[in-house]
This record gives C-alpha cells, sequence and structure tokens, in this order.
C-alpha cells in the first residue's frame, strides 16, 4: 500500500492481506541514550509520555538529534515498535538481531507493522469481557505464544520490571505533566495544523476517566500546536487530535487495555552499520518505483498506560477512511 513513500497520499483501504491481530514477542527499554536497549520482563506504558524510565519519553521529543534540531517538536517517537520478521529476513544475510537489538521497545509477531496506516490504535491483551469485570480480567489466562520466525517471548534478558524508578529522569516527573493540559486553540496556526485540528484535541466533558490517559496524549498535539511542523507531520498531528478525540467521545465504552497511536516510520540512519556493519542497506532501500522504503518499524504515542509483557496479544483498530499511508516522523 506505499507505506513508505516519501510523500505519501491517501489511501482507502489496507491490503486484504493486513493481520489485524499480532503477540508481543518481547519488551525492551533503557534509562540510558544507547542504540540497544536490553529485553524486560514487562514495561509500563506512561499517556502521553512513553515507557516509564525509558530515555526517550516525553512530551517533546528526547531522540537527541531531534533535540539539537529543535528540542519544542512534539514526540511522535515516545514507543517504537519493530516486527520479529525483520529479524527473520535479515538473518540469511548473516546478521543476528536479537529483539531490542535495533532500539525498539516492543518486538511484535504476525502482524504487519509497515502496512499500518497513521492513527491505528495497538491494544495490548485480551480484550474485555464485558464491562463489569474487564478490570479484573486475568491477563495471563489467555496469553498466547508467537510462533511465527521462530520468535520466543522474551523472558528479561536485563532482569527487573523496568528502567527505573520512574520516568522523571527521562521525562520529567510522572504528576502532572499531561493532566489538564487543555489545546490552546489560538496555537494552531504557529503550528501548521490544518484548520480545525486544535479543537478536535479538546477532549470533550467527562473524557478525563481511566487518570487522565487523554488528557496525557493530548498533551503531544498541544505541544505540535506551539511548535513550527515540518509538512510531513503536521497531517499526523492532525490524525492524532482525530484519533485522541474520538476515544473520548466513546465515554463510557472504555476500553482498559494499554494502548498506543501509530504515528509514523522510524528513519533509518548510519548509527545501525555502526551496530552492524553493512546492515543499513538491509532496512533502508528503494522500491521499483524509486521509492524509499524504511523497513524498521513504527513509531507511536502512548494512548492509554498499563504494562505489557511478552505474550500479549495485540488488537488492530484502524481509523476511518481514508488512511494515510505511513512516512517518518
Amino acid at each position: 500500500m506505499g507505506a513508505n513513500q516519501q510523500e505519501p497520499a491517501a489511501v482507502g483501504v489496507v491490503g486484504a492481506e493486513q493481520g489485524l491481530r499480532g503477540v508481543v514477542a518481547s519488551v525492551s527499554c533503557n534509562d540510558v541514550y544507547s542504540f540497544t536497549k536490553p529485553t524486560r520482563d514487562e514495561i509500563i506504558l506512561i499517556p502521553g509520555l512513553g515507557v516509564e524510565g525509558d530515555v526517550h519519553a516525553g512530551v517533546t521529543v528526547k531522540h537527541r538529534s531531534r533535540v539539537a534540531a529543535d528540542p519544542t517538536q512534539p514526540n511522535l517517537r515516545q514507543v517504537h515498535l519493530i516486527h520479529a520478521e525483520l529479524h527473520d529476513e535479515v538473518r540469511p544475510e548473516g546478521y543476528e538481531v536479537p529483539a531490542g537489538g535495533l532500539g525498539e521497545n516492543v518486538t511484535t509477531v504476525g502482524l504487519d507493522l509497515l502496512g499500518l496506516p497513521v492513527g491505528t490504535i495497538l491494544r495490548f491483551g485480551p480484550p474485555p469481557v464485558d464491562k463489569a469485570t474487564s478490570e479484573h480480567s486475568d491477563r495471563s489466562a489467555d496469553r498466547a505464544r508467537p510462533s511465527a520466525g521462530g520468535a520466543e517471548p522474551s523472558v528479561g534478558a536485563a532482569g527487573g520490571a523496568g528502567c527505573s524508578e520512574g520516568v522523571a529522569g527521562a521525562a520529567g516527573p510522572r504528576a502532572g505533566v499531561a493532566g489538564g493540559v487543555a489545546l490552546p486553540v489560538s496555537a494552531a496556526g504557529r503550528g501548521g495544523l490544518p484548520e480545525g485540528a486544535a479543537g478536535r484535541a479538546g477532549l470533550p466533558e467527562g473524557a478525563a476517566g481511566r487518570g487522565g490517559d487523554l488528557e496525557g496524549a493530548a498533551a503531544v498535539v498541544a505541544a505540535a500546536a506551539l511548535a513550527s511542523l515540518e509538512a510531513v507531520v503536521a497531517p499526523v498531528v492532525a490524525v492524532l487530535a482525530a484519533r485522541i478525540e474520538d476515544e473520548g467521545l466513546a465515554a463510557g465504552e472504555e476500553d482498559p487495555r494499554p494502548a498506543v497511536i501509530v504515528t509514523g516510520l522510524r528513519n533509518p540512519c548510519q548509527q545501525i552499520n555502526g551496530y552492524r556493519a553493512g546492515l543499513l542497506k538491509h532496512v533502508l532501500g528503494r522500491d521499483a518505483g524509486g521509492n524509499l522504503v524504511r523497513k524498521a518499524g513504527v513509531m507511536a504515542v502512548v494512548l492509554h498506560g498499563g504494562t505489557i509483557r511478552p505474550g500479549d496479544l495485540i488488537s488492530v483498530e484502524l481509523p476511518g477512511l481514508p488512511h494515510r499511508a505511513l512516512d517518518r516522523v
């Protein structure tokens, strides 16, 4: 579906072969800057910030190259996901890449991440049985074990349940960072957002349930409204705002599972060759039409917080039509 085109066009449908469910093969995080991230027994998502204790968690950009360019940019790269099938693809070329080796937070199996449109929501864990019992459902009872490509769920090679005691060192204190943030509608023009996108990030009354989750995600849109956005980023923020609004309008039908909103593709860089010489050309190339093809996974913003563990199911919720193909963020 042209998911890696330099200038993505709106597309009407996701390919017929698109898988709508996957499984978490491994989870990783790191509280210091390094190319790779050690695997963990579990990671904790924080709404509007990212992975608890991870160095890349924050409302505004935390990747060092992005901070150096403009630290006011919204962080659309809070969570990095890579399909384990990529590891299988490069193995015959002589590259043994473990989970977390390319710096991802979540390694998946059975899900065509690169084929997803902007604004796709990924929910982790078994679907709630019903409203009355979903908060108390036993996540482990329905755990699936991935089988594709020989991948097995990580058991936490680095030990421990998280990167650190909290996110304060990487992203600022958890309490109050995003709570109560209202998008300044008058700032929409300054961020280069499409008309109306700012207001769409304002949450319906009563949508602040679940501990302020939606305010957390909306804080990213608020940051975007105050920044000067690249042309490729502004439409992504508009879709993000719409998805947050849609979630707020579903008050009374809340899904308790941790969830992220897919924003775009990871842009592979020369650091990959520093990790494994020659690997970059296998994750960044061009298709027959000359379009750039980026295979190093997707980026996402945290919509709802919670714990993710290897073996958790991943459910896919596509946005409404027309779909926008993923591009670099």
